[in-house]
């Protein structure tokens, strides 16, 4: 591993695992099944890209703060994929000696063998994809494991020795019901993870669910799905979980560093088909295209020159932001934490202040009570989040 140096750039760095068992109904994430030939390539390819781009950072060095291991699922892997990966992250870029390091596991693919081999790669934080307790509703949405799996991995997890966990839930479920979504919340609390996330389902264009809605058991209505939310965050409060943010919630000092990095604006790397990048205020996505991107970095030569070219060659999108871009950026990122915005920090930023750029929209939202200003920082209310999107719509700029 290389030492790092105090004047380097720091941040996070994604990579993303763009396979799964199977696509569930409502996932409109890039994934898909694909053989183990096609894995081992995929995972080559990543190899490249990341030493490629620390090579091209090598001048002024990029100390790594969190890693996530995303998808897809990323625990489909043959363990030894996942071990190569992280190891040539470690060679290619220095590490902050406390780096969070967060892989993504779908119930029914962790044994002990991959736990055993994650903790040997420093993978410290593992996030489940559990979503219900309740197995009838897994089924109706194309998960591949049953209640029972889950509790299995769950376990495999803390004996191997990880004292991290993520559970991601839903809520707003095709016929869900208040009492189903609460013994799934107390079901999960029963098991103590540091961390939970709770989405509320969102239908998405082109996913089975959407395009078949009328095979499915009628959605919960939006009182419903309000008590939902309104319920969770007071029990989660109950049991030690801090809500930092409009779906996350987290015992004292387990809130997710990798996700905060992106609400917070920090530098992070994105690596594979379809991963976004945020460096010294320069937007990158790559290529979706798969075979676009094995090829490129299969073919890619040892010079430095090429080496850029190759790199651009799979982005498929780049974009430096304006200082209006910034600004927007600041706010609707920003806003979805509970600790919200700093004021100081936006003047430090841009030179002026808040209320240079948006006295308007802040009066009229606190006017409406859904933001605060406390304290030099400005935060929705519990009002404002349950109309977080409309909020964070305003702080855009013509």
């Amino acid at each position: 591993m290389k030492k790092t140096d105090s004047n380097e750039k720091r941040g996070g760095i994604y990579i993303h695992i763009p396979f799964c068992v199977r696509k569930c109904a409502y996932c409109d994430f890039l994934s898909a099944p694909a053989d183990e030939k096609t894995q081992a390539e995929y995972v080559k390819a990543l190899q490249t890209e990341i030493y490629q781009t620390a090579k091209l950072l090598s001048e002024n060095p990029y100390t790594v703060d969190t890693v996530f291991f995303g998808g897809g699922t990323p625990s489909i892997l043959a363990p030894g994929h996942v071990k190569a990966l992280a190891d040539t992250l470690r060679e290619s870029f220095p590490f902050a000696e406390n780096a969070e390091i967060t892989i993504e596991c779908n119930p029914g693919t962790l044994d002990e063998e991959k736990a055993a081999v994650y903790r040997q790669a420093g993978i410290n934080r593992i996030s489940f994809g559990l979503q219900s307790a309740n197995n009838r509703e897994l089924k109706m949405l194309g998960r591949i494991h049953t209640m029972e799996e889950f509790v299995k991995s769950y376990e495999t997890a803390r004996a191997a020795g990880f004292d991290n966990i993520n559970i991601d839930l839903m809520s707003a479920l095709p016929g869900q019901t208040f009492e189903s979504f609460l013994h799934t919340l107390d079901t999960v609390l029963a098991l103590k993870p540091e961390h939970i996330s709770m989405y509320s389902l969102i239908l998405e264009e082109g996913t089975a669910l959407y395009e078949h809605l009328d095979r499915y058991p009628a959605l919960p209505d939006e009182d419903t799905e309000r008590q939902m939310y309104d319920t969770a965050c007071l029990r989660l409060a109950d049991n030690g979980y801090h809500q930092y943010e409009i779906s996350n919630f987290a015992k004292e000092g387990k809130a997710c560093r990798h996700n905060l990095s992106y609400w917070e604006r920090k530098n992070y790397l994105g690596f594979g088909t379809g991963a976004a990048s945020l460096l010294c205020e320069q937007r990158y996505t790559n290529t979706d295209s798969l075979a676009l991107y094995i090829d490129t970095m299969a073919e890619l030569e040892e010079k430095k020159e090429v080496i850029s070219k190759a790199l651009a060659a799979v982005r498929a999108e780049q974009h430096t932001l304006s200082v209006p871009e910034q600004m927007e950026e600041m706010f609707f990122l920003g806003l979805r934490k509970n600790s919200g915005i700093s004021e100081a920090d936006f003047l430090g930023k841009f030179g002026k202040t808040v209320d240079d750029i948006y006295a308007q929209v802040l009066e009229k939202n606190q006017k409406f009570g859904l933001l605060v200003r406390e304290n030099g920082r400005i935060f929705l209310t519990k009002r404002g989040r349950e109309v977080s999107n409309v909020v964070m719509s305003e702080f855009l700029l013509d």
